[in-house]
């Protein structure tokens, strides 16, 4: 059918283009910042190793009753350039070839991106099969018109010369759209152009604006001749005519500039600001005006402007507040987390009471992995709002949250007003990702620069160093996360709720897996559901010995590296379907197991325990480890530990010193002994009060010669009295003991009222010792049970 190249696919991905047309044999830069161009552009080009050998749709939007707004001609493309920009807003920008003409025959998908049935409607190539007389002699005018056209150019300009050069050997079907892309016409005459499949009426409608064009550079040349001034044209409805006017010299440059002006004045009308912000934009407007193009402050002065009718001063969505659908919602996008559920739909119940209220100001605090960021967007969606994350882990610059101000060259808002730039209301919910992560650095504090955007006694006139007028934040609802309350400074903590969400015990994360985990791996996969199947069994043995985690991040990747062994054997037609993934394939795919549950080799001899310990990531279990030699009566500890520790194990050797006779501890002459206290994992910093017991019964085991019992876990502060205090993060201390396969763990006897939030299923199988004194602590933590042969007066 087609001479030359090979055929355009009958299927193409489409990208729409707003009042842009690009034709055959020309070459157009665009930038794509749409949702599905984007899409397209990422998913069908940028991650594609021959890109520049695929073909793109290109097709212009245009006002029609169907809801796509594609035309029905439309381009194909080649992409000869991508480059790509994320900020203030993620783009990219293409530079295209126009090939050939197609029809838009069905778009057979809208999303992520647009795909299209086309039809090819001439070569791409340019050659032409057959010529008629009528098509050579329009051919041989437009020839001699184009030659005029040139001669009237800037012949300096390398892309004017080259095409002089070459215009008398370019293929006849090529010469209209050339020259139409060159000279100056409209949309919709660029449209009629590109309808026109038939070459005598490309020719025919092409050669009109050639002459006007023509004609006009005659002009302006008399113009210039005769020093009137400058001469500005206007094109009229009518194509044929044009309009002169001429005006003094303002040191501005005619052309699409006084039409954005003009378009920037529309915006200001409509983008309903409030009083003090339209007297700045008008001020700013009248500025602009009177200010050459070629001024520094022109760009300054414009992308201001630009800014300030793009936020959404007045632009807000309905929320949409049902508690049972909340509620249903909540248990299908989140199992557990009962406590954080709770308190979300509380949240929502007193927004659908009140809607104008002010605050709270949520934070989730808890370890990595356990569904802080998803439960916000949730949140977001439960309402019907638009959801924008704000990533602060690193910030260390204020103006990140403030903006920059307008002196500065590369000035931009902060990352407040850019948010509601993005999303385009003025009462999304914003997630502050990572609060505890803020730096402070020479620019100054972003943790301060927060104090007025979460207050909602402030946040109603908030005032971005670049914007430099307040915007009203009192609408949108923040969310923050963290992994550790320790460094968010206590300011930013006043004006937030602390949520605290713990990790997951072991039959959550089996649930988890079964519900949201693995059918979201085989769909990244590429494996249909009934193509793979994993046991429950083999869940738990992944929970069990392949991860140790509070939150589900590394039990996702486990079952991510199940899929990829599935896919190779689907892919290949090494097995038959469906593949089940019992325990001996796991050990196959995954190794040996990595986690062991037994502990009791570590307390195989006198002087180990085992303690709590809670950190970020969750809680922990640690082995203390002690040994005596020969010396002068020193105390050593390793283990890279914080001052609260320290003095943690000073108390506890100077309880053994003054106590130790009652139990028949041979340390009468400690001064002759130096002892060593370690705690493993010395490259990690550990710090508090709550391994004082460990502290304690690890030296009653050393100078004993007993060892602790191995199924047995504990914590809590020691005093020089011998009372134990309570400690936080029970529930994490409690579950990683659970995860081990500890079964008896000691307790602060205060600590009892925390018991209430952990799981039902985890206490069935853990028995709980609460102390309130060392001596309690010494009769469960050995086999023998040491007790006092003397009653403390104490």
């Amino acid at each position: 059918m087609f001479k030359g190249r090979r055929a355009i696919p009958s299927r193409l991905p489409v990208l729409l283009l707003e009042n842009l047309v690009l034709l055959p044999g020309s070459s157009l830069v665009v930038q794509v910042s749409d949702p599905r161009g984007m899409n397209l552009v990422d998913a069908h080009l940028w991650q594609s190793d021959d890109w520049k050998d695929q073909y793109v749709g290109v097709v212009p939007r245009v006002a029609t009753d169907n809801k796509t707004g594609f035309h029905s001609t439309g381009t194909a493309a080649r992409v000869q350039q991508i480059t790509s920009r994320s900020h203030p807003r993620p783009l990219f920008s293409l530079l295209l070839i126009g090939q050939c003409r197609i029809r838009i025959d069905d778009i057979t998908q809208e999303v992520p991106y647009a795909i299209a049935k086309v039809t090819q409607l001439e070569n791409p190539n340019f050659q032409v099969t057959s010529v008629t007389s009528e098509v050579e002699s329009l051919a041989k005018n437009f020839r001699t018109s184009a030659h005029e056209l040139l001669e009237l150019l800037d012949v300096q300009s390398p892309s004017v010369g080259k095409l002089k050069e070459i215009l008398d050997s370019l293929p006849v079907g090529t010469l209209p759209d050339l020259f139409t892309s060159i000279v100056k016409c409209s949309f919709q005459e660029k449209l009629e152009v590109l309808d026109a499949v038939g070459l005598s009426d490309r020719y025919k409608v092409a050669q009109p604006l050639m002459l006007r064009q023509i004609e006009t550079l005659k002009m302006l040349k008399r113009a210039s001749n005769s020093s009137i001034g400058n001469v500005i044209v206007k094109k009229s409805t009518t194509p044929s005519k044009n309009l002169i006017n001429f005006t003094k010299p303002q040191g501005k440059l005619p052309g699409r500039d006084e039409d954005d002006v003009a378009e920037l004045e529309q915006k200001i009308k409509t983008a309903g600001m409030p009083e003090h912000a339209l007297q700045a934009a008008n001020k700013e407007m009248k500025r602009l005006k009177s200010m050459p193009q070629h001024f520094p402050d022109y760009a300054v002065c414009r992308n201001y402007i630009e800014c300030l009718v793009n936020l959404p001063w007045a632009k807000s969505t309905t929320d949409t507040l049902e508690i049972e659908k909340a509620r249903a919602e909540l248990e299908i996008d989140h199992y557990g987390m009962e406590k954080l559920k709770k308190r979300i739909l509380e949240f929502l119940a007193v927004r659908q009471l009140k809607n104008k209220m002010k605050g709270p100001i949520l934070c989730f605090v808890g370890p990595p992995g356990v569904g802080k960021t998803s439960i916000g967007r949730s949140i977001a969606n439960i309402m019907g709002r638009k959801f924008h994350r704000i990533s602060l882990g690193g910030i260390c610059d204020q103006s990140d949250i403030r903006g920059h101000r307008r002196t500065y060259i590369g000035s931009m808002p902060g990352r407040i007003i850019e948010g509601l730039r993005t999303v385009g209301v003025n009462n999304p919910v914003f997630l502050l990702d990572e609060v505890d992560k803020l730096n402070r650095g020479v620019h100054g504090d972003p943790a301060a620069a927060l104090l007025e955007v979460l207050d909602p006694e402030q946040n109603h006139s908030f005032v971005d160093h670049f914007v430099n007028i307040p915007f009203d934040l009192s609408q949108v609802i923040f969310i923050a996360t963290a992994n550790s309350t320790s460094t968010i400074p206590s300011a930013l903590m006043d004006r937030m709720e602390v949520i605290h969400v713990t990790g997951y015990t072991q039959e959550e994360k089996v649930e988890i897996a079964a519900r949201h985990l693995i059918p979201k791996q085989l769909h990244h996969h590429g494996i249909a559901p009934d193509q793979m199947e994993i046991l429950t069994d083999t869940i738990t043995q992944m929970v069990v010995h392949y991860t140790r985690e509070a939150g589900v991040r590394n039990l996702e990747r486990q079952i991510g590296a199940v899929c990829r062994a599935a896919a190779v054997k689907i892919a290949s037609k090494a097995a038959n379907l469906p593949i089940i993934v019992d325990l001996s394939a796991l050990e196959e795919i995954l190794g040996p197991i990595m986690f062991d549950r037994d502990v009791s080799e570590m307390l195989s001899r006198p002087g180990v325990a085992t303690g709590l310990a809670w950190t970020s990531t969750g809680g922990e279990i640690t082995f203390v480890e002690a040994t005596k030699m020969s010396g002068t009566g020193e105390l050593v500890l390793t283990g890279q530990l914080g001052d609260v520790m320290k003095e943690s194990a000073q108390i506890a050797l100077n309880w053994i010193r003054s106590n130790g006779h009652r139990f028949g501890l041979q340390c009468g002459s400690l001064d002759k002994v130096d002892i060593h206290i370690h705690f493993p994992a010395g490259a990690v910093g550990k710090d508090g009060p709550s391994a004082g017991v460990t502290i304690v019964t690890v030296l009653a085991s050393l100078f004993s010669g007993h060892c602790v019992r191995s199924d047995i876990a504990m914590t809590g502060e020691v005093t020089l009295r011998g009372q134990v205090l309570p400690v936080g993060g029970i529930k994490d201390k409690v579950l990683a003991a659970h995860r081990v396969g500890i079964r008896h763990v000691i307790l602060p006897k205060k600590n009892e009222r925390d018991l209430r939030e952990i799981p039902a299923s985890v206490k069935t199988e853990l028995e709980f010792i609460f102390v309130s004194t060392i001596d309690d602590v010494l009769l469960h933590a050995f086999d023998v049970g040491m007790k006092p042969l003397l009653t403390s007066k104490l």
